[in-house]
């Protein structure tokens, strides 16, 4: 902390009007399976320094990593203020907020019996997969504080893992890859249990059904439609009038079986305040159906009139603030996973996809990396060289139904979700 007050001081003192200080302090410990065995165990620490100054309104913006030099940190930001254009400064106002550390801390040797046990259990199913996993435990701790007052800081630790189970049979591959991010507690076995479902309903090919039919998107595969979602929602966006969106608040914008919220106090993912130091907040983003509110940081808050919703992060220690989401919640619908393929009379189901998803205009046309072929409420096999198009946005005015099937895919918390008239090509 007095490494960064200094840093203040310092920028005052060669001409800074204002200044803040951004540092990223981490600690992680991955282990590494591979090819079914136990590859390699790392430790690995980083530290990063970003300090934002402003000399006659002009802002500048320098970064260093490890041991920080503040002389040269401090004439580097100096300097870049002379490129850019004044501006209105924006920061947040005296509040000190420590927040204790969260999360619980597991051994290596932990890890390594979870990894071992998970692909021994996998291999007794299938002894033909090849297998492969990376379990990781990190701590990070973020620290704010800027020149007029501000001290903000708080430590995550966060444990977390993936499985890769992998075969191949003759020319066909098939790859099926799922994970768990937690602060307390991992279950390697509920994981290992849904691959293993999978590669059941995998374990025979099938032609898959052309033209507009109704698709079963999984919670691994409907992340795609709420990542558009969320740039439609952002107050850049709206302020860009690149959204299709800047007219509607208040309006019916998806069908009426979607309610979208922001929980940023929900495990595991809580987040206590943005890279600004504001207070993050509950927000009811659409509602039944209806757009209720945007999100902001504070320079666009303030463009937009509303005030920042504390939602600005930095994508990267070298960025500046930018408004973006923390934990999209979907609101649940009804029945299993299972119940909703029970409602399928001749469709599909997605699970994983290749390549990203929709741009902002919410077109997209993507290929099934592993998917199902429904026929009257039953899998009866895998589909293969099929791709699915459509439009964001006119999608999600068809939904038939929600599942009750909540899981997190990053920070998005959403359950499974049928969709009707889906173009399909195979």
């Amino acid at each position: 902390m007095q490494q960064l007050e200094q840093l203040l001081e310092l920028a005052k003192q060669k001409g800074a009007t204002d200044a803040e200080v951004y540092q990223v302090r981490s600690q992680s410990r991955p282990v590494f399976f591979e090819g079914n065995r136990l590859k390699q165990l790392e430790s690995s620490q980083s530290e990063g320094t970003a300090l934002r100054i402003w000399r006659d309104n002009c802002p500048g913006l320098a970064v260093a990593y490890g041991q920080v030099d503040a002389e040269t940190l401090v004439d580097k930001a100096l300097a870049l203020s002379q490129l850019n254009e004044p501006e209105t400064i924006e920061l947040t106002e005296a509040r000190t907020e420590i927040v204790a550390n969260q999360g619980t801390v597991l051994p290596v040797e932990t890890f390594i019996e979870m990894g071992q046990t998970a692909i021994a259990t996998l291999r007794q199913a299938y002894p033909e997969i090849i297998c492969s996993a990376e379990f990781e435990c990190e701590e990070e701790t973020t620290t704010l504080i800027n020149s007029r007052g501000l001290y903000c800081q708080y430590t995550d630790t966060s444990l977390s893992y993936y499985l890769g189970a992998e075969l191949v049979r003759g020319e066909d591959f098939l790859g099926i890859y799922d994970g768990e991010y937690s602060r307390e507690k991992l279950n390697p076995e509920q994981i290992v249990q849904q691959i293993i479902q999978r590669l059941d309903w995998a374990k025979n090919n099938t032609k898959a059904i052309t033209g507009k039919v109704p698709v079963l998107f999984t919670a691994n595969a409907v992340t795609m439609l709420w990542g558009t979602v969320s740039a439609a929602l952002n107050g850049k966006r709206i302020l860009e009038g690149s959204s299709p969106w800047s007219e509607s608040k208040g309006k019916a914008v998806v069908s009426e079986l979607i309610t979208l919220t922001q929980q940023p106090d929900k495990e595991p993912y809580s987040c206590p305040f943005d890279d600004e130091g504001v207070v993050t907040q509950s927000l009811n983003l659409i509602v039944g159906g209806r757009l209720e509110q945007f999100y902001c940081d504070r320079a666009i808050g303030r463009e937009l009139g509303i005030g920042s919703t504390g939602n600005g992060f930095r994508p990267g220690l070298g960025s500046y603030s930018t408004p973006s989401l923390i934990n999209l919640i979907v609101k649940a619908g009804h029945g299993s996973l299972f119940d909703l393929i029970n409602q399928l009379n001749n469709g599909i189901i997605v699970d994983q996809i290749l390549g990203g998803g929709a741009d902002i205009s919410g077109d997209f046309s993507i290929n099934i990396d592993l998917g199902y072929r429904v026929k009257n409420g039953e899998i009866i096999g895998r589909i293969k060289d099929t791709m699915i198009a459509g439009n964001v946005y006119t999608v999600l005015k068809q939904v038939v139904a929600l599942g009750e099937d909540l899981t997190w895919n990053g920070s998005c918390y959403t359950p499974s979700m049928i969709v009707s008239g889906l173009s399909i090509v195979g």
